[in-house]
């Protein structure tokens, strides 16, 4: 029979075997332990209420990878990619542009028929729709058609490397950067956890401009001789400002009904204070642009003579 030791005669024996290295040096690191134990345990009772139907999906298990990840797309973006392309020639991307950008109409119309058949066009009500946890064919739409559109805020990201290697660091602004980034990091949260209802409204009027917005941005990237094409460009700027107005109307009526069932209201908070910053920020750019008249700056402008477009005007 193999010996067994009472746990504190172990431990005491361990640190006399191992002399004063086996314990903490300081209270620093004592403190420092208890934090991090005191961490992991709130990070294991927090993610109880997560959404056992994603368990196993891609990027769905821990926050740590997409964090990863956008991290170092603010790197590159920011500082490694503008200093490896200083000394380089700008590459010719138009072809990929066209791709990228009818793709993006593609993909972004893909997930709008979604929207509308999981939820928003097969049964919400537009008011205070709560989540459905169920394993209905319905419900688990709803949970696929979020996890896709929060996978596809990853492939939005080339938006702004295209940039670096087409030396265009101009539109690589703080509003551009920020918002590409926050997008995915915060719907990883809504997708874990609340997969529907009232807080994927947003996601729908999204998907539906970037219908829009994609298509400009696709016809510019096919040249001059599609110029005549994008006329309506000041109107992308009208669209993102209704966008933003519905966005915080939808959102903002939680407050005002009675006994709305929706499971997790920190998310209308940050739903809500996402419509308001944005909807002041693009108010902000529409009045320097359009009412006061004032030439825009180089970064806000529309496409140039080789059909590159920008995108500081654009909801991302």
């Amino acid at each position: 029979m193999k010996n067994q030791w009472p746990v504190g005669q172990v431990a005491k024996r361990a640190v006399v075997a191992g002399g004063e290295s086996n314990r903490p040096s300081s209270l620093g690191e004592m403190a420092f332990s208890e934090f991090t134990s005191r961490a992991e345990h709130l990070y294991d009772e927090w993610l109880k209420d997560a959404d056992p139907r994603l368990d196993g999906w891609f990027l769905m298990s821990s926050p740590v990878p997409q964090t990863v990840i956008l991290l170092s797309y603010i790197y590159f973006v920011t500082s490694l990619g503008p200093r490896l392309m200083e000394n380089r020639k700008a590459f010719n991307l138009k072809r990929i542009l066209v791709v990228y950008n009818f793709s993006s109409v593609a993909l972004s119309l893909y997930m709008v028929y979604e929207f509308i058949m999981s939820g928003w066009g097969t049964g919400y009500t537009f008011r205070c729709d709560p989540v459905d946890y169920s394993h209905s064919p319905q419900a688990l739409r709803m949970v696929r058609t979020c996890w896709l559109y929060y996978f596809s805020k990853f492939f939005e990201l080339l938006d702004t490397i295209f940039f670096v290697l087409r030396k265009k660091n101009n539109q690589i602004t703080f509003l551009h950067v920020y918002h590409h980034a926050i997008m995915p990091f915060t719907w990883w949260f809504g997708v874990k956890f609340a997969a529907g209802g009232i807080g994927t409204f947003h996601g729908l009027l999204n998907c539906i401009v970037h219908v829009i917005m994609y298509t400009y941005y696709g016809l510019a990237a096919l040249g001059p001789s599609y110029q005549r094409f994008l006329w309506w460009k000041k109107h992308l700027t009208l669209i993102q400002l209704i966008q933003f107005v519905m966005v915080t109307g939808h959102i903002v009526q939680y407050f005002f009904v009675k006994d709305c069932g929706y499971q997790f209201p920190i998310f209308v908070y940050i739903i809500a204070t996402y419509g308001v910053v944005f909807l002041l920020l693009f108010l902000n750019f529409w009045y320097h642009a359009y009412t006061k008249g004032k030439r825009l700056p180089k970064a806000c402008q529309g496409p140039d003579r080789n059909g590159n477009g920008v995108h500081q005007g654009k909801d991302d």
